[in-house]
């Protein structure tokens, strides 16, 4: 992608031929304005955190907003630092948020529960009677297990749910008024048919009966889950309150066109350009999870492997790692700390350059194993999660070794997801990676290929994440509402990757193999983890 011109740029912003994608994700809500071609030209953050409550992982509305508010306020002081123009306008919106979990509400609007999100993994009961009935692996995070589980367990509020939806259904209706979700998102809330782009009407039956069945004979999941939208399709437009919710200064003129918003994992599909099948991506952050583009259905329902969707509604096989890269950021934290203590700053990525730098070596981390799991794994069997380090009283202890055995690990039950998807044969023509941790050239990289023992392709933009990816999908729709409307794959590989720089790292066999018996002997260490859970409640 071509650097963007500054008076190119700012002729953007002053005539409103940008978009704006704002993501809330895990630990930081982000906004990126782009040009309608994906060029960045200003980003902005805000740091946020769950807390864990009565038992259950939640985030408070009231952060919701301020965080939203947040972000754009620091997107907007980029915009005026970099360009001095006041951002008074943007030309497509859309927003994505971390997928699944469980935000019911009654029929005033009033939030019934605390937002329950997709790290809980207490709805193993409904989960596993939704699978067998529908005949389909239904995760513990999906909206539809975590409804099914309030029912199962008699809670109050289910007498009062009038509509169920995700953290960016939710988002977009504060922004648009319209209660919409995209096809990608919404395929983490309950099955989606891939002739109609819809939810599967045959298991929305099957499922009513479930939860009539259960106690709740007033609940009808298609007057209680959102619109369904396909990437490009009208989804609303930026309302007079959804622009003063993001800048209650009153600058940030209303109208601008919305896209469906989506999941995460659909945004990095839109990020890494994999969306046609026999192409996948991973996407790595405080979760981890690949995404694979299906020509075919799988053989069988597998608990480790979610079907969902692309942006577009093609039929995604999804191995989702409930934790990710935070351990590793974790540790980068200390050393930086560390640092300080002698008199040095360092920035956050010459840390993670420096950390990272041994972490090649074969050999390095024998006899050392790290697990990275801050919540229950479902994928590793652990309701419970402990990070812990341990090593045999032989094994060297280094920085490099260390480093090693953390990203090793943080690969590790994506790994485990990923060998059932290869004993069903789905084929994988190229797999793409991106996140933060990517951003330190070949390292995760070179590791998460002898992981998957296949080539990894990472990008240019792997480390602009989701934002991007969502102000990208926001493009397309005003690209759709400006004239017929294309086909999304064919759109991003026009206009978004035409010159995209790439670099594939190909594993090499006895890598592969290494990894192979490190994979046996971290599945065998996780009995260190579970004992961790116990003595350490």
């Amino acid at each position: 992608m071509e650097q963007l011109h500054t008076d190119d740029a700012r002729e953007a912003i002053r005539g409103g031929d940008t978009a704006l994608g704002i993501e809330l994700g895990s630990t930081r809500i982000k906004a990126c304005l782009t040009t309608l071609g994906g060029e960045v030209i200003a980003a902005g953050g805000h740091e946020w955190e769950n807390s864990l409550e009565n038992g259950l992982w939640t985030y408070p509305l009231d952060a919701v907003h301020d965080g939203l508010r947040a972000a754009y306020a620091d997107l907007a002081a980029d915009v005026e630092r970099r360009f001095s123009v006041s951002l008074d306008r943007v030309g497509a919106i859309g927003v994505s948020a971390m997928m699944h979990g469980y935000l019911a509400f009654d029929a005033e609007g009033k939030l019934l529960v605390p937002f329950r999100t997709w790290r809980n993994v207490n709805t193993a009961r409904a989960a596993a009677a939704l699978s067998d009935a529908l005949e389909v692996n239904i995760p513990l995070r999906w909206s539809v297990a975590h409804l099914h589980q309030a029912v199962l367990d008699g809670e109050e509020h289910v007498a009062r749910v009038d509509r169920v939806t995700t953290l960016a259904g939710y988002v977009h209706e504060l922004l648009t008024g319209e209660r919409i979700l995209g096809v990608g998102d919404a395929s983490g809330m309950f099955p989606i048919d891939p002739e109609t782009g819809d939810y599967d009407a045959g298991m929305l039956a099957v499922a009513d009966g479930l939860i009539h069945g259960a106690g709740a004979a007033h609940l009808r999941l298609a007057d209680l889950l959102p619109r369904v939208r396909r990437a490009g399709e009208a989804a609303g437009r930026l309302s007079d309150d959804g622009a003063r919710l993001l800048d209650p200064s009153g600058t940030l003129a209303s109208g601008a066109v919305a896209g469906p918003p989506e999941g995460d994992a659909g945004t990095g599909m839109v990020a890494t350009n994999a969306v046609t099948p026999r192409t996948g991506n991973v996407s790595a952050g405080t979760s981890i999870f690949s995404m694979v583009v299906l020509e075919r259905p799988l053989g069988s329902r597998h608990e480790e492997i979610d079907i969902v969707t692309t942006p577009a509604g093609d039929p995604v096989a999804m191995v989702h790692c409930n934790n990710g890269a935070s351990e590793i950021g974790e540790w980068a934290g200390v050393f930086r700390e560390f640092a300080r203590a002698l008199g040095a700053e360092a920035s956050a990525d010459e840390v993670f350059t420096a950390l990272l730098s041994g972490a090649l070596e074969r050999g390095a981390d024998d006899g050392l194993l790290a697990y990275n799991h801050l919540s229950g794994e479902p994928i590793a069997g652990l309701d419970e999660g402990r990070p812990v380090i341990a090593r045999t009283p032989s094994s060297t202890l280094s920085l490099g070794g260390l480093m090693r055995a953390q990203v090793r690990g943080s690969f590790a039950t994506l790994s485990l997801g990923m060998r059932t998807l290869a004993d069903e044969g789905v084929a994988i023509d190229d797999m793409r990676a991106h996140g933060g941790v990517f951003r330190t050239a070949g390292v995760a990289q070179r590791l998460l290929a002898e992981a998957l023992g296949a080539p990894v392709t990472v990008g240019e933009t792997a480390g602009e994440g989701g934002a991007w990816g969502m102000a990208v999908l926001a493009a397309y729709t005003r690209a759709c509402a400006d004239s017929e409307q294309p086909v999304l794959a064919d759109w991003l590989n026009e206009h978004i990757f035409a010159g995209d720089q790439t670099t594939t790292i190909a594993p090499e066999p006895d890598d592969v193999a290494d990894h192979a018996a490190y994979l046996d002997r971290w599945s065998a260490g996780l009995a260190i983890e579970r004992a961790a859970v116990t003595a350490m409640p």
